[in-house]
């Protein structure tokens, strides 16, 4: 069963006049959206929440990287300075 998640909007400027109370409001369950000109632009959630890429690797659906994607990018090998190669390369 799922749990009814609070959400609040507010703007920058009362984040920025009342953060200590907002925070309060996190640290009691909250999830604060953070509005700019009436556009969510950011969020601060609890700490002990997962975020939803922790939940699907809680669950198995989806797992980490075996190993880091490797550069597709072949080094140039070249004698001489880059001003040499971009000159080369002009002509």
């Amino acid at each position: 069963m799922a749990t009814l998640e609070v959400v609040m909007e507010i703007g920058v400027r009362d984040l920025r006049d009342h953060l200590s109370r907002h925070l309060a409001d996190v640290r009691s369950g909250r999830t604060v959206t953070i509005t700019d000109h009436g556009k969510p632009i950011a969020r601060i959630v609890p700490v002990d929440r997962l975020t939803a890429l922790e939940q699907l690797r809680n669950e198995g659906r989806i797992q980490p990287a075996r190993q880091r994607k490797q550069s597709t990018v072949e080094p140039v090998h070249s004698v001489g300075t880059v001003s040499d190669l971009i000159d080369e390369q002009r002509r």
